[in-house]
């Protein structure tokens, strides 16, 4: 009884913190540049991105194209507006597709470097930052708060802390 109680008193300030913990999102979102057309020539991204953004910082883009008639090169801004693949910063150019993190917040370039940046074949995405978290949900007698996870990683955080709290019981 006595080792019980000594648990609670530990457990007790922690769970507030536990709480937010097991719901908090990931808000991180996976973007295929292109939707079902891909990364090939004929796509107008500037559209595609003006309809997709924001973007935000963790954000996932993934390119899909033909190995051998298309690449993935991501350049600054004055080899953007050119199309000059000549000092990349990076090149992906083997498989079929490459996926990109957005993991810092600024604009990103990227261009194909096999002639169709030229017919509009290149891309310009800025990273926000991440946005504030949600507010708690409101304790209105009309509407209960969900308490479903929103995602699969706080489905896993909940079952962890879960079960750090029932050993801690």
């Amino acid at each position: 009884m006595e080792a019980s109680l000594r648990r609670m008193a530990v457990a007790t300030p922690l769970l507030p913190l536990l709480i937010l913990l097991a719901f908090a999102t990931v808000s991180a979102n996976k973007f295929t540049v292109g939707d079902s057309k891909g990364w090939n020539p004929g796509v107008n991204y500037t559209e595609w991105e003006k309809k997709r953004r924001p973007f935000h910082v963790g954000d996932w883009l993934v390119f899909y194209y033909q190995s051998g008639m298309a690449d993935v090169v991501q350049v600054d801004e004055a080899a953007y507006n050119k199309c000059d693949a000549s000092n990349p910063i990076s090149n992906y150019s083997k498989g079929r597709s490459y996926a990109f993190e957005l993991n810092h917040t600024k604009r990103y370039y990227f261009i194909c470097s096999f002639g169709y940046c030229f017919q509009g074949m290149k891309l310009s995405i800025k990273a926000e930052p991440l946005p504030p978290p949600s507010p708690p949900p409101s304790h209105k007698p009309s509407a209960a708060p969900s308490l479903v996870p929103r995602s699969a990683a706080a489905a896993a955080v909940t079952l962890a802390v879960s079960a750090a709290l029932l050993q801690l019981l």
